[in-house]
C-alpha cells in the first residue's frame, strides 16, 4: 500500500494585478490538523482579505473540503482542490491568502490565481510517496561485512545505519513487499550465517529506490 503526500510545509507568494496571493502547503493527517493549520495562517494574516482553504485526507481521499472564504463561488475554494487532487496527493491541506489590491481580476482571473497559488505550494511541498515499510537490521560477523555491503550497494538497498559491537548490525529501512527478497540474497551470500531483526511496519517516504523516515 502506498500513497502520494506533501512532504514539506511551505509558502510562496505572487503578485497579480496589484493582489498579493500567498499559496500555503501542510502534509495532514486528520481534519483537527488540517482546521489548526488553516486558523494558523488566518491568524498570521488577520488583514488579508481572503484565505481560501482545501483540503484531501485518507489514503483513499474519502474526505475532502474547501471553502471561497468570500470570493465568488467556485472560483477560489474548487480550484485549489482541483489542484490537489490533480496531482494525486493526499493527506494534504492548501491554503491561498490574497491581499486584494483594487483591481477586479473577474472570474476566470480568480480561479487562474487561486489555481496557481495552489500549484506553487504543491510543487515547493515536493510531492512524495509513501509506502509501507520496515527497518531490517542485519546481524554479522566483521567478515561478512564487505560482501553485504558489496550486495546492498548492486541492489540499491541503502544501508542507514551501522552499528559495531561483537557483531555488525547493518540497518536497511525496506518496503514490504521486498524484505523476503533481502533476507534471501543475503542468507545466501552469507551461507545463512546472517541474523535478522524487524522492526513493526509503518509508512516511509519513497525517494527514488531509498526509504526515509517520516520527518
Amino acid at each position: 500500500m502506498s500513497y502520494l503526500t506533501i512532504k514539506d510545509e511551505v509558502s510562496v507568494d505572487f503578485e497579480e494585478k496589484k493582489s498579493i496571493f500567498i499559496g500555503h502547503v501542510k502534509r495532514v493527517y486528520n481534519e483537527e490538523e488540517a482546521r489548526d493549520f488553516i486558523n494558523k495562517i488566518r491568524g498570521q494574516h488577520k488583514e488579508a482579505t481572503h484565505n481560501v482553504y482545501a483540503y484531501i485526507i485518507g489514503e483513499n481521499m474519502g474526505i475532502q473540503r474547501y471553502s471561497d472564504d468570500g470570493e465568488p463561488q467556485g472560483t477560489a475554494g474548487i480550484p485549489v482542490l482541483e489542484v490537489i487532487k490533480k496531482n494525486g496527493v493526499t493527506d494534504v491541506v492548501v491554503v491561498v491568502t490574497r491581499y486584494f489590491g483594487g483591481i477586479m481580476l473577474g472570474a476566470g482571473g480568480l480561479v487562474r490565481a487561486y489555481s496557481k497559488g495552489a500549484v506553487l505550494a504543491v510543487k515547493e511541498g515536493g510531492v512524495v510517496e509513501k509506502t509501507k515499510g520496515l527497518r531490517l537490521d542485519i546481524v554479522i560477523d566483521y567478515d561478512m561485512l564487505g560482501k553485504v555491503q558489496y550486495i546492498c550497494a548492486q541492489n540499491s538497498w541503502h544501508i542507514e545505519n551501522t552499528e559495531y559491537t561483537d557483531k555488525v548490525k547493518a540497518a536497511i529501512y525496506c518496503e514490504l513487499n521486498k524484505v523476503d527478497e533481502i533476507k534471501n540474497t543475503i542468507i545466501e551470500a552469507t551461507s545463512g550465517k546472517a541474523v535478522f531483526e524487524t522492526s513493526e511496519s509503518g509508512y516511509y517516504f519513497k525517494l527514488e529506490s531509498r526509504l526515509f523516515k517520516e520527518c
